[in-house]
């Protein structure tokens, strides 16, 4: 990906009121954070090898070079989100969670719900292991896509 993409990713960023940005092209993958952290317009370009690399607009290249907080990627199988809408751990208000931290489950347990457009829709686990984190709090609106569980 060249710098005048960057760039014009960056400025979209800065301009409008979305908080991330993540794109991917080919095996490379830019991921454009907002916040307040972070000064505006930085972001971190992740290549598959492992390196990384930082970029600030107009900042000379020692301040490029400024540390930068890095998350950690969670290890194991990540359940993301299939579709848009309000995430539920149990079935009903005030039944027990489907999963909690630490449960053993097998392929086509559910994982939770997510009402959307006033369906509910039940999420089921795509591998067996154990709930090793739950990265989304009850009634909280998820995004398509959004990490919601780690299964290791």
């Amino acid at each position: 990906m060249d710098l005048r993409k960057l760039k014009t990713l960056i400025d979209l960023v800065a301009e409008s009121d979305i908080a991330e940005l993540e794109v991917t092209e080919g095996e490379s993958k830019v991921r454009i954070v907002k916040s307040s952290a972070m000064p505006q317009g930085q972001m971190m370009m992740m290549q598959p090898q492992g390196m990384q690399h930082h970029y600030a607009p107009g900042a000379p290249p020692a301040a490029a070079a400024a540390p930068v907080a890095v998350v950690a990627e969670p290890t194991g199988h990540t359940v993301k989100s299939p579709m848009v809408g309000t995430f539920y751990r149990s079935s009903a208000p005030g039944s027990p969670a489907f999963v909690e931290v630490g449960s053993t489950i097998k392929e086509g347990d559910t994982l939770c719900i997510i009402e959307a457009m006033k369906l509910l829709n039940e999420i089921d686990s795509e591998v067996s292991g154990v709930v090793t984190k739950i990265l989304v709090e009850n009634g909280q609106p998820v995004e398509f896509g959004q990490p919601l569980f780690v299964i290791g």
